[in-house]
């Protein structure tokens, strides 16, 4: 599907497919309208290799800033790659309730990387955060952790040679510097992983205590209120 910013007709596209994303401001999955393109005379003047452009939600109506690589310059029109970058990404959300404290703290700022494409960072945040649950879960923490991280890979069907990375961030001891440099699909992969190990560890058996506590109380209550009316 290539996309076009056309002299005389503005940006088209090749297909009638309609671009939709998640809305930072939102979060709500919708349609994306055009709203501001760059002119195609100053374009072809100044021939840039990036070019930014604003589209609308049209959800929430808030402008959503997109940059594109340039693909190729042709007489009547500038063809741009079919990815982008999102300036603005929707914040990751999380149970941090569930976690200890001072994961919590880490791990919000992890997530606050990783939604300013700072995927390296996001990285050193994530072996901080995971390193500080460790010592949360117990002696076996750590081999617990690992557990989950493996069962996540099996789940995901990830090779081994892709989730190599991922699992010298969380349990590579070392300093910073030997840690592997992620792209953005390896970033991506790291999250979701995180997630899953953070909601297998501790939001799970927080839920479950919490249940199952009121479940045992409303059982007390009930037996108590039978025996006093008897």
């Amino acid at each position: 599907m290539a996309i076009m910013i056309e002299r005389h007709t503005g940006i088209q596209r090749q297909t009638d497919e309609q671009f939709g994303l998640e809305c930072p401001y939102c979060s709500v999955y919708a349609h994306m309208s055009p709203q501001s393109i760059p002119d195609f005379d100053d374009l072809v003047i100044s021939r840039p290799k990036h070019v930014g452009l604003v589209y609308q939600c049209d959800a929430c109506s808030a402008p959503v800033f997109l940059r594109f690589a340039i693909k190729q310059f042709n007489p009547d029109s500038v063809e741009l790659y079919r990815n982008f970058i999102e300036l603005e990404r929707p914040k990751e959300r999380f149970q941090f309730s569930y976690l200890p404290k001072d994961t919590e703290v880490l791990f919000r700022e992890a997530l606050a990387c990783y939604s300013n494409n700072n995927f390296n960072a996001f990285a050193s945040m994530c072996r901080r955060a995971a390193a500080s649950s460790f010592g949360h879960l117990g002696d076996s923490g750590k081999l617990r952790a690992f557990d989950e991280i493996i069962a996540a890979q099996h789940i995901a069907e990830i090779d081994d040679d892709s989730f190599e990375p991922i699992k010298r961030v969380l349990f590579d001891a070392g300093e910073e510097e030997k840690l592997p440099i992620l792209n953005r699909a390896q970033a991506g992969i790291l999250l979701e992983v995180l997630k899953d190990m953070f909601y297998q560890c501790f939001v799970r058996h927080g839920k479950l205590t919490r249940a199952i506590k009121v479940r045992r109380f409303f059982v007390t209550e009930r037996n108590g209120g039978v025996k006093s009316s008897a």
